[in-house]
């Protein structure tokens, strides 16, 4: 939810009438929720009543001053957004202000253009200060590794590796095709690390402007460029002492790895236009569903840049190399949209699903649930609200058990030699070329490549 769409409740405290009522008007005017207290006292007894966006506090007030009362509030750990009003002459304390926690400061007499943007600026950290709150409130619930659901052999591997690497404070590359659930993955490795109580802050380094993105990770400040008009915190000191997480880290353009190899290498940066060296205690987590090795080899990423991210590595396997795990999810889904347990499947559905190749893997199988739930009947999976393409696209050509032994089987192995006897005849098939043989088996080369390694077949095939 954006600064827009979301009616923020902000409290204006000031001693003089005209100031408040201005300030109220103008903000009324935007959208925003206004309440007023005539100083500090009045302000502190409403905000243990109620709760706040924001408070716009002017410094110098009788009975207890706007530093007062900021320090009053982080006394009781109350981490509300802050931001001091304060005359031209008296700066020296607004700086004081900012020491003590406040986000920013305004002179009097200042300008509508220039309160709407800093108060947008604040709103919007005060709303990523909010998503992490709600985001530690999870811990040991939606985020925590016993709720990466799956009970297959991949998954298992998978978990005890996140359980070793999260306590670590090394950054880490997530690698694995889209929709196979890396940044669940990511905050699952914050939360259960010691930087849980800090901010998880994600960038998706593919959805924004290649000219906007060194503002958005460094901050700038004021006057660094046209429209510049105010300090801007960036990304990496949103996430001080937390865990910065770069989705799609091989769009990032090649300037931009410059930029970031030095940060990791110095632990510190300069916002754009600014001649401060700011320390930096973050731990990066980065993702890609591309091959950074062959981009490496085409020079559109940095071999230096690589190793520095790529600590500890973690692939996550596509849903097609864990179809185990489709019951689990597809339950864990429908609990998730309609708060019940139990979720029938029809037996040929499961095996249509079963058989389905997953190319939008773990997100393209969340659809498909909350499609069924909505069209499908009430509490039962059933083949008439499967799209087409699922239908159309399910293979099962490599044989039947047949008749079930009576004393049963291992079914995870008969599943591998059967996987193992296909991809080898796939490779005969496409005289040992592994693209070919991707292609007759309708996956990627991504895709057998992990097959190949999990089972142990060689590269000199």
């Amino acid at each position: 939810m954006s600064v827009q769409n979301k009616q923020y409740k902000i409290l204006v405290v000031d001693d003089e009438n005209s100031i408040r009522e201005m300030l109220a008007i103008l903000l009324q005017r935007e959208g925003y929720q206004i309440e007023q207290a005539a100083d500090g006292v009045a302000a502190f007894a409403m905000i243990q009543e109620n709760s706040y966006d924001l408070i716009i506090s002017d410094i110098q007030m009788p009975k207890m001053t706007g530093i007062e009362l900021l320090r009053q509030l982080r006394d009781q750990n109350n981490d509300v957004t802050v931001m001091m009003i304060t005359a031209f002459s008296s700066t020296e304390e607004a700086v004081a202000a900012m020491k003590l926690g406040a986000y920013d400061y305004i002179t009097k007499p200042f300008k509508n253009d220039e309160i709407r943007l800093v108060i947008k600026n604040a709103l919007e950290r005060e709303h990523l200060q909010q998503e992490n709150r709600q985001l530690k409130q999870q811990l040991g619930q939606r985020f925590s590794f016993q709720s990466l659901i799956g009970t297959s052999p991949a998954m298992s591997k998978l978990i005890a590796l996140l359980e070793r690497v999260a306590p670590s404070q090394v950054n880490v590359l997530i690698t694995g095709e889209s929709g196979t659930g890396k940044e669940l993955v990511a905050k699952a490795l914050h939360l259960n690390s010691d930087r849980k109580k800090h901010p998880f802050v994600p960038i998706n380094c593919g959805a924004i402007p290649e000219n906007l993105l060194e503002s958005e990770l460094f901050g700038h400040e004021k006057g660094a460029f046209t429209g510049a008009d105010r300090r801007k915190e960036g990304l990496f000191e949103s996430a001080d002492n937390g865990t910065l997480f770069l989705d799609e880290i091989g769009e990032l353009p090649m300037g931009m790895q410059v930029k970031l190899l030095r940060v990791l290498q110095e632990r510190e940066f300069r916002r754009v236009g600014g001649t401060d060296n700011i320390p930096l205690n973050i731990r990066l987590v980065a993702a890609t569903n591309q091959d950074l090795s062959d981009m490496i080899k085409e020079g559109t990423f940095r071999e230096d840049l690589f190793y520095r991210l790529n600590v500890v590595s973690i692939e996550l396997p596509p849903l097609r190399a864990r179809t185990a795990d489709i019951p689990l999810l597809i339950n864990n889904f429908y609990k998730r949209l309609t708060g019940k347990d139990e979720y029938t499947i029809e037996k040929q559905t499961l095996e249509i699903l079963l058989n389905y190749d997953w190319p939008g893997n773990v997100r393209e199988l969340e659809n498909l649930v909350e499609r069924c739930v909505v069209l499908g009947e009430k509490d039962k999976l059933t083949l008439e609200c499967l799209p087409e393409q699922i239908k159309k696209r399910s293979h099962n050509h490599c044989g039947e058990i047949g008749n079930l032994p009576d004393e049963g089987f291992d079914l995870d192995k008969w599943l591998e030699d059967l996987e193992r006897t296909v991809l080898l005849q796939a490779l005969e098939k496409s005289g040992g070329v592994r693209k070919k043989a991707a292609e007759l088996l309708g996956i990627n080369f991504r895709s057998i490549r992990y097959r190949l390694g999990k089972l142990g077949i060689g590269d000199d095939l």
